[in-house]
């Protein structure tokens, strides 16, 4: 990641008002970044930040959306460690949004891409956030969990043992 890059500049200013408790400072940012990304991976960043600042489910899909699209438009290398992520957000806005089977197909996405994640916390947090975004996602589409889906989940816990 460029951190001279303009966009990602405002992005770490952003999530640094974000930490301080300045969310209006935070969003700012962020649209700004968005208004001056000058490619898909600048928009994609962008996008990604915005849509955690939406206080809409529907605005918050529009941007996860986004940032998705314009990942696939980049498709380099320089994206390839953010697809767990974007579809663990997109998993959690269809959850949001009570459209449980898409949910669950973005937390299988995620979980497609996990090997891309680092160890460590990180790869941690992301690796029991889609385990338990899976388990609880087909709880919520009322049927028993498939075999692939319970392989799945236990694959992913046994990396984090």
């Amino acid at each position: 990641m460029d951190l001279d890059n303009p966009v990602i500049q405002l992005c770490q200013q952003g999530m640094r008002a974000e930490a301080e408790g300045s969310v209006d400072e935070a969003q700012q940012l962020f649209e700004q970044a968005w208004r001056i990304a000058s490619d898909d991976y600048e928009a994609c960043v962008a996008a990604h930040y915005l849509a955690r600042h939406q206080a809409d489910p529907q605005q918050s899909l529009h941007w996860n959306e986004e940032c998705l699209r314009r990942a696939d438009l980049v498709g380099d290398e320089r994206v390839a460690g953010f697809y767990p992520s974007l579809h663990l957000s997109l998993a959690h806005t269809y959850a949001d949004l009570g459209r449980p089977e898409a949910a669950i197909e973005h937390f299988r996405l995620a979980a497609r891409h996990l090997d891309r994640v680092p160890v460590g916390p990180y790869g941690d947090w992301m690796r029991l956030a889609v385990a338990d975004g899976l388990r609880r996602s087909d709880t919520a589409a009322v049927r028993p969990m498939d075999e692939d889906l319970a392989a799945l989940v236990d694959r992913i816990l046994a990396d984090l043992g």
